[in-house]
């Protein structure tokens, strides 16, 4: 159950939603790329991928000086549920 929680938890935030749903469309990006799209400071956009990272939901690769992201290949059932409504 804590696992469910966790996951609700992190996907409860419009800003959030917002980069689950740019992930799944553009399947990989940095943490400006991220931050472009969803008009906010590199800093709390890095914020939130680290509470998406924090929950499993998303996957990240350190390549250079740059963090790229993307949709964890292995979503709990709950996320998936939500993700594929988004």
């Amino acid at each position: 159950m804590r696992g469910y929680e966790k996951v609700l938890k992190a996907l409860a935030n419009k800003r959030r939603l917002t980069i689950v749903k740019f992930l799944k469309e553009k399947k990989e990006a940095n943490v400006g790329e991220v931050a472009e799209h969803i008009k906010l400071s590199f800093k709390a956009t890095s914020r939130h991928l680290a509470v998406l990272f924090g929950a499993d939901l998303v996957e990240k690769e350190q390549r250079s000086l740059s963090c790229y992201y993307s949709l964890a290949l292995k979503l709990p059932p709950i996320a998936r549920a939500v993700i594929s409504i988004v």
